[in-house]
């Protein structure tokens, strides 16, 4: 009876360490996975545009994570995703006047969104990468129409500028 109780206890003790190497097995392959389109680019922002981002705070430092974050291991995710949340944080509190619209503040607002739904799920203890990936590529996107929308932003505010100089020559001609 003794030896029958040693043996059953020498094979459930394998049995856990069989599943405990399959749990740091599949933790390490995690670790080892890139998440997110490396072939995604940010787009770039008009010097006008780059003129009025300089003046905002952490738009730059939320700007070269959001450029990187692409094609990174699951602890680089993280660390650059919790980046990114103090970054759009800062970002959101203080908008420049210029791009001070409700376009802007909407696109901002998608983005601080989407940054924080990352970062969650980047935390999460069961991790599930489909979810993960679905969540940067959504991250990817509002990164992309905020950008976007700045540059239209401004260009529509010089063309207005010029629009409205056009109209004081041609009226002061007239006279």
């Amino acid at each position: 009876m003794k030896y029958l109780f040693l043996f059953s206890l020498l094979i459930f003790a394998c049995g856990k360490s069989s599943e405990e190497a399959k749990k740091k097995l599949s933790t390490q392959n995690y670790n080892l996975s890139t998440y997110g389109d490396t072939l995604f680019i940010v787009p770039s922002l008009t010097d006008n545009a780059r003129a009025e981002v300089i003046q905002w705070g952490a738009f730059e430092d939320f700007e070269e994570q959001a450029k990187t974050i692409n094609g990174g291991t699951l602890e680089m995710l993280k660390n650059k995703s919790n980046r990114m949340v103090s970054h759009i944080d800062s970002i959101f509190k203080k908008i420049p006047d210029t791009l001070n619209n409700p376009v802007i503040y909407s696109r901002l607002l998608v983005v601080k969104t989407r940054t924080h739904l990352l970062n969650q799920e980047a935390r999460k203890v069961h991790l599930d990468s489909t979810s993960l990936e679905k969540k940067l590529i959504d991250l990817n996107i509002s990164v992309k129409n905020l950008f976007l929308q700045i540059n239209e932003k401004l260009e529509k505010d010089l063309i207005d500028l010029q629009r409205n100089n056009n109209e004081k020559i041609e009226i002061e001609s007239q006279k």
